[in-house]
């Protein structure tokens, strides 16, 4: 199955990147029982924002699909730094999306589906999740998006 998760995340020209290292007194992940919870992932590549700036004001809802779509990797990055592999991923539970949005940008759920189309297209029906796409007046480092989840895991073999 591994080869299978990689496979489609080649299909779709994604990479994983490093999981990111927390820069306070946080995790960026904690599981308790059979859940992963991930803190919020913003839309890093290499270690700097891919876009920045509020939907509506200074990006389009493209350049905020692919935001969303960077912050799934993230959170996929760390499920596996976590987990020590994808396959121990038995569905993606939710996802809430903070989308920073200029005071009249309504299309904050167009956004958030660049990482819902992405965690569907890597994991199929386990993929599915519940979602909130929320949007808000800034978020740190002046990202466009940022993401949490909640993952329902498989015990370790």
């Amino acid at each position: 199955m591994s080869q299978l998760i990689d496979t489609r995340l080649a299909e779709l020209g994604a990479e994983l990147p490093a999981a990111a290292k927390s820069v306070a007194n946080y995790l960026p992940i904690v599981t308790s029982g059979n859940l992963a919870l991930t803190s919020g992932q913003l839309p890093l590549a290499e270690g700097k924002l891919i876009a920045r700036g509020l939907l509506g004001r200074d990006l389009d809802v493209a350049a905020g699909t692919l935001a969303a779509k960077q912050c799934a990797l993230n959170v996929l990055a760390q499920a596996k730094g976590c987990l020590g592999n994808l396959e121990r991923i038995a569905r993606i539970v939710k996802i809430t999306v903070f989308v920073a949005s200029a005071a009249d940008f309504t299309e904050q759920h167009l956004v958030a589906n660049g990482a819902s189309d992405l965690l569907v297209a890597v994991f199929g029906e386990k993929g599915k999740h519940a979602r909130s796409a929320v949007g808000v007046a800034a978020l740190p480092m002046n990202a466009p998006v940022e993401i949490e989840a909640i993952i329902e895991i498989t015990p370790e073999q």
